[in-house]
């Protein structure tokens, strides 16, 4: 992102940890002033604390996003403290492993209402500020599981299709107002999500097994991560695939989704594989 951070004020949802963590270091690096809202706020404290003992500008805000009136509350913060509000990071997310034979209702449900309403909430709340003060960029993070079909992770690939739509069609919106709109659809990346826990329920797998599934796929560091995406919302790209060699995997859908679901059903036989073991 370069220089271009320097002096801008950056709100990240699930700032704490993971990829909104590594975005909140890289964006204060660069001379930009962070807003870490977290429903961790101890962690999101802690971080701010981190980037200010190290000459950084950061503050953290409690926020659920499943809340609007909780988002409300930390944008005015944030918009009291800080004048404007110049990038928009809507990163927070949670996931639920299993096929849909072992969802429940509330499970469906806490994942939309994080993944998906957790986004609108966040555009609800911050577009509006972005086209009074005539500019912004609002950076929604989806997933390769919004570009292609992921089986194991429905309700997850249901909400990232969801964010994806909803972003391109924000993007073209968005241009008379100055305001740019760009989603991210990361590969894996090495982040709390991967072994389920408190970001989502798990398969049934444990953590050991959850992250030997994920490791062929050759997991991405957050702090590797960020600093490519950011080059890439820097020039202002519409859909940023990282790591790159993943867009084989969007090209082979798109050329042919009937040969990506023959693909796909290796990676759901060896999920399968691994929860028959760990019966």
């Amino acid at each position: 992102m370069g220089s271009t951070a320097a002096d801008k004020v950056a709100f990240i949802t699930g700032g704490a940890s993971g990829i909104g963590a590594a975005f909140a270091t890289a964006l204060a690096d660069q001379g930009a002033v962070v807003w870490i809202a977290d429903r961790q706020i101890g962690p999101a404290q802690e971080l701010a604390q981190r980037i200010n003992d190290t000459g950084g500008k950061a503050h953290a805000a409690e926020l659920d996003v499943r809340s609007y009136p909780s988002f409300e509350r930390a944008v005015a913060e944030a918009l009291r403290y800080s004048g404007r509000i110049d990038y928009l990071f809507n990163n927070a997310g949670i996931g639920a492993g299993g096929e849909v034979d072992s969802y429940t209702l509330d499970d469906w449900n806490d994942v939309i209402d994080v993944n998906l309403r957790g986004v609108a909430y966040g555009i609800q709340a911050v577009y509006p500020i972005m086209i009074r003060q005539g500019g912004g960029h609002i950076v929604n993070t989806a997933s390769m599981a919004g570009l292609v079909a992921s089986p194991g992770i429905a309700s997850y690939t249901a909400t990232k299709h969801a964010v994806v739509g909803m972003s391109k069609a924000l993007r073209l919106e968005a241009e008379r107002h100055g305001v740019r709109v760009s989603v991210l659809c990361p590969g894996v990346i090495r982040t709390p999500i991967l072994s389920g826990g408190r970001y989502g329920r798990s398969n049934g797998l444990t953590e050991e097994q959850q992250l030997k599934f994920w490791e062929p796929l050759r997991p991405l560091a957050p702090e590797v991560f960020a600093e490519r995406a950011l080059r890439a919302v820097s020039r202002g790209k519409a859909i940023i695939v990282v790591p790159a060699w993943w867009k084989a995997f969007w090209y082979l859908e798109r050329l042919s989704p009937t040969l990506f679901l023959w693909a796909s059903r290796s990676s759901l036989k060896r999920m399968r594989e691994m929860e028959s073991t760990a019966d």
